[in-house]
């Protein structure tokens, strides 16, 4: 009785027009947008030139046709830019359009119930049945006669000369010649009747970053390590005299450590000691003295002068500088005197250090991010970037972003990039996913990943399957990096020479972003400060070291042509086409990457093994390749020269990590392979 009672009292509700669409003839559905990132909460990203494929499902009821366009627009420009969009299968569209400018760009769609493309399709299909009748035409006619009134000029004459002729008797196979006529629907399309066109319900965003964002090999290395004389502190005229040899190994950036003053309250010593020893220069990240803080430079590098001498010397060789931003102090610091409102105290009145349990860096103070000051927080840590970006700093490696305010990192990039829409930061962050994830949504322009940890097959492919695939691709750019001055993994200090290989040649090779730090990559440095340690014996966070770079086993030849390789081949410029591939051996990794335009392909394998000579066999999808399967083809490694002639999807490979611990193919359908591997050399 009860329930029937409410359905009662339901139905003498007073209709709530409150929900009423706004104009009920707006028939069209737009929905499952791409790209967008968290329903359009954060921007996708792009670089300058890409074009962006916009997809969407679009459809409306009953059978009627419609039409969809993609509008666009800088954030700078106050007008709309449209591009028609195509229907593609089961009521999918795909449109593109181009964003040339740095910046944000802005993209919504429009769609309608397109009468005039609704009464040709059935038009043809009555012409195709004979059973057209003059009533069909004037319908036609009907609206011609309508999309002459939305146009104007020429145009508008023609439209209803071309109506008229409809109207007008004659027999049959007349009015199908007008009808049928291209430039008619040519003419009528221009004019389209969109008063009932559906908006979708938000429009999205793009962040159009430089092309280095997405490409480039970075190379990072201590300004305080770069003096020829053993034991002597280096300057920016020693780094200066260094970037030849960075830029000789085709590196796009160079990144510097922190370049500030370094604190000596609580200094640390060598090897991470609590206790320095007279003449230990500390850690860099423990950043601020009496001679300033995050907008000095020490004094033993230099002067600002040299710095920039500096900066001017890496760009005649082509290289981008990369500064450090740590946001934390050192006891030293200014800010300590002249802000310690920014800093947590403790019970004793103390400010706190950090700390990561069991952990202690009594050299280093985090700022307060629930500070009542927040505000000028935020002003003033902006405004470091801002400093260094004024002395040319376009790129910035942002230490431990994690441990910081998001809603900062979001305001800040946003921000700055709004003044300088060419800034790109990298973001440091060896955190869980999700806080990783969430930081590249703020705003960072390329993110550190867990690469350094995935050694077997499935881990590598499970992990660079999803961050090179739709929706982390959209937001996340993957820099791979096979060592930093925190992380020398177990791989490179139980592997041999053959593990840095094969640690370098994933890198360089999956990501189209990857760095390395070095000398001590390419110098084989392996010796961890104790047995179940990821740190350094000797850290160069802590002092300062003598590099050998001539040394007859350093890897700088093979970094060098790998670079140049990477520079030739548009294919391994992205992350988006990776594709793993089956191979009969859990020890070889096979996978291909390829251009936008197709035209360039890059198949590679990979030895895991840094011990043992590992064989398979490699299957490839031919058909995808466009490559005949019953013809012979020719796979050119471009590490080494040698060509091998290929049939058919599986292929035997052999890969000896004394000898060769991997093939970087491009592959010739339909060539044979010489006996002189010389003529597949590249001049």
């Amino acid at each position: 009785m009860a329930l029937k009672q409410t359905a009662i009292q339901t139905e003498a509700r007073p209709a709530n027009t409150s929900t009423l669409p706004v104009d009920g003839r707006c028939r069209v559905v737009i929905e499952g947008i791409t790209p967008q990132v968290d329903g359009g909460r954060f921007p996708a990203k792009r670089t300058a030139g890409e074009v962006v494929r916009v997809e969407a499902d679009i459809f409306t009821d009953g059978h009627d046709s419609i039409s969809a366009v993609l509008r666009y627009r800088h954030e700078d420009m106050h007008g709309w830019q449209e591009s028609p969009m195509q229907p593609l299968v089961n009521d999918r569209w795909a449109g593109e359009f181009t964003v040339p400018q740095l910046g944000r760009y802005r993209f919504t769609i429009h769609a309608w119930v397109d009468h005039w493309e609704t009464w040709r399709h059935d038009l043809a299909k009555r012409i195709d049945a004979n059973t057209d009748t003059p009533l069909d035409y004037l319908i036609g006619a009907n609206l011609m006669e309508e999309a002459a009134a939305r146009a104007a000029g020429e145009d508008a004459d023609w439209l209803r000369k071309q109506a008229h002729s409809l109207r007008v008797e004659q027999p049959i196979e007349g009015r199908r010649a007008i009808a049928i006529d291209p430039a008619l629907d040519e003419a009528v399309t221009r004019y389209p009747d969109r008063r009932f066109a559906t908006e979708a319900e938000r429009e999205l965003v793009i962040v159009v970053d430089p092309v280095r964002a997405a490409f480039g090999a970075w190379y990072e290395m201590f300004p305080r390590s770069t003096s020829v004389q053993p034991g002597r502190h280096g300057t920016f005229a020693d780094c200066g005299a260094r970037l030849p040899y960075v830029a000789e190994m085709g590196f796009d950036v160079v990144y510097l450590p922190p370049i500030h003053p370094i604190g000596t309250a609580f200094r640390k010593g060598k090897n991470n000691s609590v206790n320095a020893e007279p003449g230990d220069t500390g850690s860099p990240w423990a950043i601020g003295a009496a001679e300033g803080g995050h907008k000095a430079i020490y004094s033993e590098l230099g002067a600002f002068d040299d710095f920039r001498r500096f900066m001017d010397r890496a760009a005649e060789l082509g290289l981008d500088v990369a500064l450090d931003i740590a946001f934390q102090v050192s006891p030293d610091h200014p800010y300590v005197k002249e802000h310690e409102e920014w800093f947590r105290k403790r019970p004793d009145g103390s400010i706190q250090y950090a700390e990561n349990p069991p952990k202690k860096y009594q050299d280093i103070y985090p700022f307060d991010f629930e500070t009542p000051d927040w505000l000028e927080l935020w002003q003033e840590l902006k405004s470091v970037f801002v400093f260094w970006l004024e002395h040319g700093v376009r790129i910035f490696r942002v230490d431990n972003p994690h441990t910081k305010s998001f809603a900062f990192w979001e305001w800040c990039i946003t921000e700055l990039k709004r003044d300088f829409p060419d800034v790109l930061f990298l973001s440091e962050a060896f955190t869980r996913p999700k806080v990783m994830y969430r930081l590249a949504k703020l705003g960072f322009s390329q993110s550190y990943t867990y690469f350094p940890w995935r050694n077997t097959k499935y881990e590598l492919t499970s992990y660079l399957t999803e961050t090179s695939q739709p929706p982390v691709r959209e937001f996340f750019r993957a820099s791979q990096w096979p060592n930093t001055p925190d992380i020398l993994t177990a791989f490179l200090q139980t592997g041999n020479r053959a593990a840095f290989m094969i640690r370098f040649l994933l890198a360089a090779t999956l990501g189209a972003n990857y760095g390395i730090y070095g000398p001590a990559f390419e110098l084989l440095e392996s010796r961890p400060v104790r047995p179940g340690s990821e740190e350094y014996l000797d850290s160069e966070k802590y002092q300062i070291r003598h590099w050998d770079l001539d040394r007859p086993d350093s890897l700088r030849h093979l970094i060098a042509t790998v670079n140049q390789i990477r520079h030739d081949n548009d294919a391994l410029q992205n992350d988006w086409s990776l594709a793993f591939h089956p191979v009969s051996n859990d020890q070889l990794l096979c996978f291909s990457k390829h251009s936008h335009d197709g035209s360039n392909l890059v198949v590679v394998v990979i030895n895991l093994d840094p011990n043992s000579t590992q064989a398979g066999m490699v299957d490839l999808p031919l058909d995808r390749f466009a490559i005949d399967e019953d013809r012979p083809y020719v796979a050119h490694d471009l590490l080494t020269g040698a060509a091998y002639t290929w049939s058919g999807r599986r292929n035997y490979v052999e890969l000896n990590p004394f000898r060769t611990v991997a093939h970087i193919l491009q592959l010739q359908p339909h060539l044979r392979a010489e006996s002189n591997l010389d003529y597949f050399l590249k001049p």
